[in-house]
């Protein structure tokens, strides 16, 4: 119970000192759009970093995150460690980048980390929403010009070993802003491994990168990626 409670007094505290820095940039009257996406890529990074070194968690990658950026990263959600497990790994390859999430999650009681860490909210229920969030993404990406894409395609959290049916924002993001699609799939029960976290000895996840697949035909492809994965264990 004193360990479950210690894990998220650690992690509340170490996200409301990471908000305070996010604002910094956020508010920052003379920062430009790609300097601060930067700048919060490596604070978001850095605040993910601190979480899996207090839970002792390390990320093993099998493939290899493409050198090139403007790409889309579509991941499978199954866990809060999730974005934490991912920024681990793209601070590691010093990757700039924006996450893709549901207006919901900004109001919430963590909202403000979102809000001011750099993500991109998005209003599916309106199409007026809809058509902001598809402009503020087109002007992100011509005016960042190393910024990538993090998405759930499933839209929200999975319980399941099998995948949910793909909202059809990750392709249309892809196709209409001409990216390609690496497919990212996070081979471990995170939502087990953190409620069982902080460990006494170090727990290692496994994440694999795949190699780009069509944006026209996205649930399919990232469907057989998972499969083949699976096939091999």
């Amino acid at each position: 119970m004193l360990k479950n409670i210690g894990k998220y007094i650690f992690m509340i505290e170490l996200g409301y000192k990471y908000i305070r820095i996010f604002k910094k940039t956020f508010f920052h009257p003379f920062i430009s759009l790609k300097p601060a996406y930067q700048q919060l890529s490596i604070a978001r990074q850095a605040y993910s970093n601190s979480v899996l070194e207090f839970l002792n968690i390390e990320v093993k990658v099998i493939g290899k995150i493409p050198q090139r950026d403007k790409i889309l990263y579509a991941i499978n959600h199954r866990s809060l460690l999730d974005m934490i497990v991912m920024e681990n790994i793209f601070s590691k390859y010093h990757k700039n980048g924006t996450w893709i999430a549901k207006e919901e999650l900004f109001t919430a009681i963590y909202g403000d980390f979102f809000k001011y860490s750099g993500c991109i909210s998005v209003d599916i229920e309106h199409g007026k929403g809809l058509l902001k969030f598809f402009k503020q993404i087109k002007k992100t990406l011509a005016k960042v010009d190393d910024i990538n894409i993090y998405i759930f395609p499933e839209g929200e959290r999975n319980k399941q070993d099998t995948l949910l049916p793909f909202q059809n924002g990750a392709s249309k993001i892809a196709i209409a802003n001409n990216l390609d699609v690496i497919p990212v799939f996070i081979n471990d029960r995170l939502e087990e491994i953190f409620k069982n976290a902080p460990y006494k000895d170090k727990k290692t996840v496994e994440v694999h990168i795949g190699e780009p697949i069509d944006a026209k035909n996205l649930e399919n492809e990232y469907s057989n990626f998972m499969k083949n994965i699976k096939g091999n264990k």
